[in-house]
């Protein structure tokens, strides 16, 4: 940057003279080439700690940290299926000092799920770049007399609103999840919110709730130590890190949904950060290391510049909305 901005700094000094106009420029040419970050960054999460938005961001945001040099602290704002967090972002200063989770749920879903948002979903935001994509999981408690995701659709029908599914909350794609299984397979599974996938977990575990609707590095850990049945993931096909559970597709064709999560701030935050953010979040999501992990938790890391995720989520919000109305997600 140093080139450009001294050869301007020339061009000027010759068509207005002297040390006027260099008095003039010199606070602009500064100004553009101050970095970024300087001091620690707060990433706000609208779910739980414990689920997998919460260990997908964590290792995002200590390996960004590793690189700059400067702490990203993560601050978990549960409740209203991400609504609660991305308000908190929305609202924070466009200094680019304060990030967070967006994507499909808050900035999408929640149009559809919500007769009035504290904040407009495109708007209010700074969309900077892409984090994550990965499929959702559907689990059972280990007690219940089926294995397979055909039994539960059987059983379903046979026996409609006797079985519950917990998701991460209203709005959620795991939220849409459920319902669209409900709307193709004309079965009623009575649906449980919660403020995250880590206290729907939990009350998985417990037997308080039958089924789950989660992200998939939410649930795998327990899902490998046999502590709850997997019955499909939502993928179009099946995926490696659990190859002997079906797509459920496989049952109710053109089933399918991804979440996916991208990096936003508050609107308005500079061009020029909002580019030093992007290449942060892209080197760290480049990270061999990085990779690795989220590949053991079945997550996909997704760089993507800023224009893409703004075109991406548009094309999402004309896609996802319709499917939404039909599978009977009316806005609270």
């Amino acid at each position: 940057m140093s080139q450009p901005a001294s050869v301007s700094r020339r061009s000027a000094l010759t068509m207005l003279g002297g040390s006027v106009a260099a008095s003039l420029i010199a606070p602009h040419a500064t100004s553009a080439q101050e970095a970024w970050p300087t001091r620690q960054v707060r990433y706000v999460n609208g779910f739980p700690a414990g689920g997998a938005t919460d260990t997908l961001s964590r290792i995002l945001c200590q390996k960004m940290s590793d690189i700059s040099g400067q702490s990203f602290i993560v601050e978990n704002k549960g409740g209203a299926g991400g609504v609660l967090g991305a308000d908190a972002i929305a609202k924070s200063a466009p200094d680019g000092y304060t990030v967070g989770l967006g994507g499909i749920a808050s900035n999408v879903l929640a149009i559809g799920s919500y007769a009035k948002l504290p904040y407009d979903p495109v708007g209010d935001f700074s969309f900077i770049g892409g984090m994550w994509q990965l499929p959702n999981i559907l689990t059972a408690r280990k007690d219940l007399p089926f294995s397979t995701i055909q039994e539960l659709l059987a059983a379903c029908k046979k026996e409609p609103r006797k079985y519950t599914y917990a998701s991460a909350g209203f709005g959620t794609t795991l939220h849409l999840s459920g319902e669209m299984m409900n709307s193709m397979a004309g079965i009623e599974v009575v649906h449980i919110p919660y403020k995250g996938a880590g206290p729907a977990l939990t009350d998985l575990l417990g037997g308080r709730v039958d089924l789950l609707f989660d992200n998939l590095p939410g649930s795998l850990p327990s899902v490998r130590a046999g502590q709850i049945k997997p019955l499909a993931v939502t993928a179009t096909a099946r995926i490696p890190e659990l190859p002997d559970v079906p797509a459920m597709a496989e049952v109710l064709p053109g089933y399918a949904v991804t979440s996916w999560a991208a990096m936003v701030g508050p609107a308005n935050i500079k061009a020029d950060v909002v580019a030093q953010i992007n290449g942060l979040t892209a080197k760290a999501l480049a990270d061999p290391a990085l990779k690795t992990r989220y590949s053991d938790l079945g997550a996909t890391p997704w760089p993507a510049s800023s224009a893409e995720i703004r075109v991406f989520r548009d094309s999402e919000e004309k896609r996802l909305l319709p499917i939404m109305k039909a599978a009977g997600v009316k806005p609270e």
